[in-house]
This record gives C-alpha cells, sequence and structure tokens, in this order.
C-alpha cells in the first residue's frame, strides 16, 4: 500500500547545537527553584539570573562566547532572587525584572554592556504584594509592561509613569503565565487554579475563561502569531504533558488536544511566525518537539524531535531578525544547563544558496508601532515588519537602532535634595526682596516646614 506524505516546506527541519568554541561556558546560575526560563536573549545580549546573596541578573554580550569571567558585573537591585526578566523589544539596552522582593524593576545598561555592578534601576514599581512571577513587554506599544504574580494578580503598567494602569483579579491563586497577543490587544494567563483567561489588558476584565488541563502542575501559553489562535501547554490528571491549540474568541473546547509524554517536566512553548513551528521543549530535559501549525484541523502535525543528555533549566528564542537566512536558519534557541548557554539552530535545508522568501517573509522589526499614551486610549496596530533579505538590509544599515523614550525617575534621595535647594533659594529671594522694601505676601507653613 502506498503512502502519502503531506507536502510540508519544513519537512526537513532539524536542529544543530552549536560547537563547544560558540557556547557560554563558567555561568554562576541562579540557584532559584520554579518553572521559569531564567535566560532571555535579544539581538545583542544574553540574559540570566545569577548566585547572590541577595537576587541578580548578569547581562552578557551575544558575541562574548567562551568561557566567562565567573566575577561578572550584575544587575542587583533585587532583595530576593530574580524570577523573570524581559528585555524591552524596542530598545536593545532597556530590561524588566521581578522577584521575590515583589517588585519590578527596569534597568538601562551601557552600550558595550555591563562594566560595572548597576543597584539603581530607572524605573521601581512596587504595588504587588506578593513575589513577581511574570514580566513581559508589550509586542507593538512602547512602555507598556504586563506583570503577573503571587498575589493572583496580572497588573499592565505605563512604565514611564511608573504606575499599573489596569489589574485584573480574577484568580485566587498564583500566576504561572502571562502573553500578549500578536498585536497586544488581548492578554492570556494561565494560574494554579487552572483556568486559562483571556483578558482585555486595558481595563483587566476578563473577556473568557476556561479549565485548561486537569494536571495540578504548571501551564505555560503562547500565542500562535498574526491567525489568533492560542497554545496552552500542561499536564492531564494522569500527569501525562499535552497540549491544547485554542481560538481565545471560543474557549468552550480546544480545536486540537495532543498528548506528549509521561515527563515530569514543565514544557515552555514558543512560535515562530516565518515558518509555522510550534517548539515545546521540556524544562528539567534535553528534548525540543516540533510541530507545525495551520488554520484547519486537524490545526497541528508532528514534525520532528531534537534529543540532548543535558537537562535544561531555561530555554530562550532569539530574535528572528538574528538568524543566519544564508545557511536556512529558522530558528535559533538558548538553553540554559546548570553551568553554561548552548545555541541550538534549528536548519530547513535547501539546495540553492538564493535568500528562500518561504522561509524568511518579513519579520518583527524591533520597531514601536504605538505609544503607551495610543494605547491605553485604545488603539491597536500590528507589529512593524523588515526584509530579512540580505539586500535589503544592507540597504537599511545606515538606519540608526531604535531606543527608548524612557526617561529615569528620580529616588526620594534627589527629590529631598532637589526641595532643599529650593527652600534655601526662595529664602534668598524673600531675603533680597525685604531688603528693597517689597511686601511678600505669607508663605503656607507647610511650604517652609
Amino acid at each position: 500500500m502506498s503512502r502519502i506524505v503531506r507536502a510540508s516546506k519544513v519537512r526537513h527541519v532539524y536542529c544543530e547545537p552549536a560547537k563547544q568554541e560558540f557556547q557560554y561556558h563558567g555561568l554562576r546560575i541562579s540557584s532559584a527553584t520554579g518553572d521559569h526560563n531564567y535566560i532571555k536573549a535579544n539581538t545583542t545580549f544574553l540574559a540570566y539570573a545569577v548566585t547572590t546573596g541577595g537576587g541578580a541578573l548578569t547581562v552578557v554580550p551575544l558575541a562574548d562566547c567562551g568561557k566567562l569571567d565567573p566575577c561578572l558585573p550584575v544587575l542587583d537591585g533585587h532583595k530576593g532572587a530574580v524570577l523573570d526578566f524581559d528585555f524591552n523589544p524596542f530598545d536593545e539596552h532597556m530590561l524588566a525584572s521581578g522577584g521575590d522582593d515583589c517588585t519590578v524593576k527596569v534597568w538601562a545598561l551601557p552600550r558595550g554592556g555591563l562594566t560595572e555592578n548597576i543597584m539603581d534601576p530607572v524605573v521601581n514599581m512596587a504595588e504587588h504584594q506578593k513575589k513577581v512571577t511574570v514580566v513581559r513587554y508589550h509586542p507593538t506599544a512602547e512602555n507598556v509592561l504586563a506583570t503577573g504574580s503571587a498575589d493572583s494578580t496580572v497588573k499592565i503598567w505605563d512604565v514611564q509613569r511608573a504606575e499599573s494602569v489596569a489589574t485584573c483579579a480574577d484568580s485566587e491563586q498564583l500566576i504561572q503565565d502571562v502573553v500578549w497577543s500578536y498585536d497586544g490587544s488581548l492578554l492570556a494567563t494561565s494560574a494554579k487554579d487552572k483556568f486559562l483567561r483571556i483578558v482585555d489588558p486595558r481595563n483587566g476584565e476578563i473577556v473568557q475563561k476556561v479549565l485548561a488541563h486537569d494536571g495540578a502542575k504548571t501551564s505555560k501559553l503562547t500565542f500562535l502569531g498574526a491567525g489568533g489562535n492560542l497554545c496552552s501547554v500542561g499536564f492531564t490528571r494522569s500527569s501525562k504533558r499535552q497540549f491544547k491549540v485554542w481560538d481565545p474568541r471560543n474557549l468552550e473546547k480546544p480545536l486540537a488536544t495532543c498528548d506528549i509524554d509521561q515527563g515530569a517536566g514543565v514544557i515552555m512553548p514558543f512560535f515562530d511566525e516565518g515558518t509555522n513551528l510550534l517548539y515545546l521543549a521540556g524544562k528539567g530535559d534535553g528534548n525540543i518537539r516540533y510541530f507545525e501549525i495551520t488554520g484547519e484541523a486537524p490545526f497541528q502535525f508532528h514534525v520532528g524531535d531534537y534529543r540532548a543528555s543535558s537537562p535544561a533549566k531555561g530555554i530562550a528564542i532569539v530574535p528572528k531578525r538574528s538568524c543566519d537566512v544564508t545557511r536556512c536558519e529558522v530558528t535559533r534557541f538558548l538553553k540554559l544547563t546548570k553551568n553554561s548557554v548552548e545555541p541550538l539552530s534549528f536548519i530547513c535545508p535547501r539546495k540553492s544558496d538564493v535568500f528562500q522568501p518561504d522561509l524568511f517573509p518579513d519579520a518583527y522589526a524591533g520597531k514601536a508601532a504605538l505609544s503607551a499614551d495610543d494605547f491605553f486610549a485604545g488603539k491597536n496596530a500590528s507589529p512593524i515588519l523588515a526584509s530579512l533579505d540580505p539586500k535589503d538590509r544592507a540597504a537599511m544599515a545606515g538606519e540608526e537602532a531604535p531606543t527608548s523614550t524612557l526617561k529615569p525617575l528620580k529616588t526620594a534621595r534627589e527629590l529631598e535634595a532637589e526641595l532643599t535647594s529650593a527652600k534655601a533659594y526662595i529664602l534668598q529671594l524673600r531675603s533680597s526682596l525685604e531688603e528693597h522694601g517689597v511686601d511678600i505676601p505669607t508663605a503656607p507653613a507647610t511650604l517652609m516646614a
């Protein structure tokens, strides 16, 4: 009997681990435990949580592979372990972090990377009542941040004003994941109460919710690109790992359900828009499974598995514009182990060396489409895209990289010093005016206190 093979442009995708000299060795990884990733990357840096007396993370230029200095400078402002962090998608040198100390902090990185410890963030936000478990920047609006906490709330922040604009408090248990939709018009959250929630990020109201997975272990989420569907990963009642595909407009039942295996570790999902590949990386094991996502039933097709003996403490996906299109590298991950970071390249082999537009359609450009004010006023916008063709990128090479408009907020000590200086100046002016016989109204007692 003949077997019909489904046609797919990604059927032959495989993983190619980096050679030893292109890995990062000698890392002092944070000893904090949990279902967090502990590593993130952009096109310039990788960041990971480190072991310190309090809570810190370090940032390393991607070009600095090899054996790392065990005493790298750190961002050291948290009083407890750093649990999650996220790079600003519109400024490679800005990063937000959350931790055990219930605070959310935003850091400014020097242009060449860290050269000394930085103790003071440019923004400090302290409205959560328990540890901050999730930190996610908005994909299209500048200075908009979502955070989840063990206090059972999800907060949406205007980072420039250092204040939360909306709060979702529907859950009564720890928030496990928070993800933005493709254009950032919706949030999806998972919590320890097993519910998947769709949230309006401008007012914190629940649009829909459903019991997503029967198992008690952590559930993670990712939106599946511009198509709008959503993937949840969790466990069955019998502790099998599984994923489901949902239409967020109707959560009555999943579009697809796929049981994976009997593994114990939480699965971290990632989606590549250009190839429609969903990657499922096991935390605590070395496996990455990948599936092609489609817009019609059965909605998912298994493509392949990458298996390795070294367990992953965390996984970060590198922005698509960092991939090497000349070797058909469609996705790149950074795998965090107990003391190293291993780059993993997923390759889609092609016979021709020319640019492959079907594998590399225009991708996320790293430029904001909206201001925070526009977003909170109700506007939505799709991400700004840019060509991945080397010829087009060479023509754009002279363009200045986008930078954040975020201005550092002054500390209480700085404000107190300014107030003292202003009071002294007022007294000097009063004295001068009195010498010239000018009648001066009496100042309120609170002003001169």
